[in-house]
């Protein structure tokens, strides 16, 4: 099926609260050293500092699903919009520590929030042949907001800017999460959730709009679903039919996690310095490192719907151990340390399979009915995890820059067999085809 204009950019839109995503929490990698100079943080405050927007993520995530069941995911994103918006801001023109804490756990909700929301939205709106690619927007949109980060806090670093670096460094996520939220008010509720509700003539005309053909073929069978749902009464995310789905979407969120992604992108030019690059050397590197994940992430997207997404996870659980050792070498070694960058940049190419096939995973793989609960569960777990793993890691690490890699690495040769044995692939299925191959429907 070929992609249409109307879809493409219901896609788009609905993916830009990754960018949002990715660039807030990648901005706080450039602006801790800064931030903690001006209120005179301790390593763990400053550890703290970052975790507390994955707090915030972890609640967003858990509640984004009840939220998008009533109001719809569309309406569901613009309250993100609006979280975005109030937490950059408010960050920007924080009068103490706790402030920037509340602000940051507000922009957290906003993150977990789109997590959930807008894969399962794009998800909804795609057709099966189209889905991964069309999902997988979302996981581009975050790496592009993390390069956009990178660039962002090295631009303000080189101005000079002193006390007032942090403040620009984070309130400048306000005007795209402005931009974003202008952009919801032109696409449409998903035809799934308007069948839901019962507006099935307004689903229709999205669907005709959405597909060239097939239209009423797929609203049947969206109906036909929904009425077998209610027919057999409300069900709870967690029950022994959905032991399955429950435990991929768990072990995908932590092992996404557990690769180190984010502990490696919140503190990147740390990790720089430890190695002996100086601050702003350090913010240039990151921004190579972003641009590689820019690349590696567009090329999985491309092959997402070819390869699988299996086949994705296992080549990037490969490739990011043997990266991670390599680090944990230099490390070890204090040697080579001109090697790191490219070590990193290898760890990001490989890594981009792992980060694009989360959120379309996620969302393939529950009935219609939980769907956002089931993609609040997997969020979750990545959020808890993330957080877990950003607070412990600076203080790890400022004992032993070599131990957390050597953790991260042994995890990922564990998700490989994890994901060779009792992973399901679910490219080129419907949402409702993929309840049947799995036995929950």
């Amino acid at each position: 099926m070929k992609l249409n204009s109307y879809l493409l950019k219901a896609s788009i839109v609905g993916a830009l609260g990754g960018l949002l995503f990715g660039f807030d929490t990648a901005v706080i990698s450039g602006a801790l050293n800064s931030l903690s100079q001006a209120f005179e943080l301790s390593v763990h405050a400053g550890a703290f500092t970052v975790s507390i927007a994955l707090w915030g993520t972890v609640v967003g995530a858990l509640t984004a699903g009840i939220v998008g069941q009533r109001l719809g995911g569309r309406n569901a994103l613009r309250i993100m919009a609006v979280l975005y918006i109030v937490s950059s801001l408010g960050c920007a023109f924080a009068w103490s520590w706790s402030a920037v804490l509340v602000f940051r756990f507000i922009g957290g909700l906003g993150i977990g929030g789109s997590s959930v929301l807008a894969p399962v939205y794009i998800a909804e709106m795609a057709p099966a042949s189209l889905r991964g690619r069309l999902v997988g927007m979302f996981q581009i949109s975050v790496v592009v907001g993390i390069l956009l980060a990178y660039f962002s806090n090295y631009c303000i670093a080189r101005l000079g800017m002193g006390a007032l670096e942090w403040r620009w460094q984070l309130g400048v996520a306000a005007v795209p999460a402005f931009i974003f939220l202008v952009m919801l008010f032109g696409i449409p509720q998903s035809p799934r959730w308007l069948a839901t509700q019962h507006r099935i003539e307004e689903a229709r005309n999205v669907l005709t709009l959405l597909r060239s053909s097939d239209d009423e073929a797929e609203l049947k069978e969206i109906v036909d679903s929904i009425h077998l749902e209610k027919s057999q009464g409300s069900e709870p995310l967690f029950s022994r039919k959905l032991r399955y789905p429950i435990f991929v979407a768990i072990t995908t969120g932590v092992f996404n996690q557990l690769a180190g992604i984010n502990a490696i992108l919140y503190y990147l030019p740390s990790i720089f310095q430890a190695a002996g690059f100086t601050k702003l050397s350090g913010d240039l590197q990151a921004v190579a490192i972003g641009a590689m994940n820019l690349f590696a992430t567009l090329l999985a997207m491309s092959l997402i719907d070819k390869l699988g997404r299996k086949t994705l996870l296992l080549i990037g659980s490969a490739g990011t151990a043997l990266c991670l050792t390599g680090v944990a070498l230099i490390f070890f070694t204090q040697r080579n340390q001109g090697w790191l960058v490219w070590i990193l940049v290898g760890y990001m190419f490989f890594f981009a399979p792992l980060g694009a096939v989360i959120w379309v995973y996620i969302g393939e793989i529950f009935p219609n009915t939980v769907r956002s609960k089931g993609q609040g569960l997997g969020s979750s777990s990545h959020w808890i995890m993330n957080a877990i793993i950003s607070y412990y890691f600076p203080i790890v690490a400022k004992t032993s820059g070599a131990y957390p890699f050597v953790f991260f690495a042994a995890m990922m040769v564990l998700q490989f067999f994890i994901v060779a044995f009792f992973y399901p692939e679910t490219k080129g299925f419907t949402l409702e085809e993929m309840q049947h191959r799995l036995g929950i429907d």
